[in-house]
């Protein structure tokens, strides 16, 4: 045998080698995905099909709506700083995502509709309700359509298309590479372990040179709000319909919301919510807003200042929880 060929059969070898370890740990990935969901969360029945929820934490409810990408299981990560301020959150999967249904109307408006089910299942009469990125869209219209059964509403970074132009553009070349990477769970796990600073910079809409400025329960905060997308495949349908409704022109009246609002986002958001933050202000009567200069799309850095602000807000007046709670 030439050495050419012993360098080849060599080099074919340890290709063999690594595409069974990689497909071993994709499995294996897979699997811890499934056993980190398993048994978290109840599944009830609605007008729209299944609702998925988690509760966790005691003293007075507070409902986290996720974001994009997100399920019960981010709303419980967004709303952790609040549970660890005496918070019980309420953290459903919105329509698409997990084992929630996908039904012919999935609009925040109809999402907003069938919470309200899970408050009357829960025995929670009224309580305050915040959503982050694209689930402030259900957040807002919760607050404008349930008024009765919302105390305060928080915007944290909120997505939302307020000047008929979508703040979320993306080039055909990067339109291409979101779609390869959200259609594909082993392009997702993939490029999560190659490349995360890339991915956390398109996927989370955050400067990945933020890591390098923040203590390790922030960057470890970030990690687990990337990997808790996967598996992308259980949250297809909850994704592409987030793209169509953060993108197409709000019809929301915003300037009917009556409820105490808080609306929080960061300078450097790359998904550009510091502008609709603030335009948002303008438009909701009373609002107030916060801007940090810098985070991102997930605050990175700011989880405990964005926890606090919103437990101060809560706790300015009894308006801020449900019927016989106390802070």
């Amino acid at each position: 045998m030439t050495a050419r060929r012993r360098v080849l059969l060599g080099l074919g070898g340890l290709a063999l080698a690594g595409a069974g370890y990689a497909a071993g740990a994709f499995r294996e990935a897979r699997t811890q995905a499934d056993t980190r969901l398993f048994g978290q969360a109840e599944v009830i029945g609605s007008r729209a099909g299944a609702l998925e929820y988690a509760v966790a934490g005691d003293g007075p409810p507070l409902m986290m709506i996720h974001g994009t990408g997100g399920g019960f299981d981010q709303g419980l990560l967004f709303g952790a700083g609040l549970r660890r301020r005496g918070f019980r959150i309420v953290a459903p999967s919105r329509f698409g995502y997990l084992g929630s249904a996908f039904p012919d109307d999935a609009s925040p408006a109809q999402q907003a509709d069938v919470l309200v089910g899970l408050l009357d299942h829960l025995e929670i009469d009224r309580l305050p309700v915040v959503g982050g990125s694209a689930g402030a869209l259900t957040a807002a219209e919760f607050a404008l359509r349930h008024p009765d059964r919302c105390t305060v509403l928080g915007l944290l970074v909120p997505a939302a298309n307020l000047t008929n132009r979508d703040p979320v553009a993306f080039t055909a070349v990067q339109r291409m590479a979101v779609d390869a990477v959200l259609g594909s769970d082993l392009w997702f796990w993939a490029l999560a372990r190659l490349a995360p600073g890339q991915m956390i910079r398109t996927l989370l809409a955050t400067n990945p040179a933020l890591l390098d400025q923040v203590d390790a329960a922030e960057r470890r905060r970030a990690k687990a709000i990337l990997d808790q997308i996967f598996p992308i495949s259980r949250k297809a349908d909850g994704l592409r319909t987030d793209g169509f409704w953060a993108g197409t022109p709000t019809t929301t009246a915003h300037d009917r919301i009556a409820v105490p609002t808080l609306i929080l986002s960061c300078e450097d958001d790359l998904f550009g919510t510091a502008a609709t933050a603030r335009l948002l202000a303008e438009r909701i009567p009373g609002a107030e807003l916060t801007v940090y200069p810098t985070g991102g799309h997930i605050w990175l850095g700011h989880d405990d200042d964005v926890a606090d602000r919103i437990a101060r807000f809560l706790r300015a007046g009894e308006t801020g929880f449900a019927k016989g709670d106390s802070p």
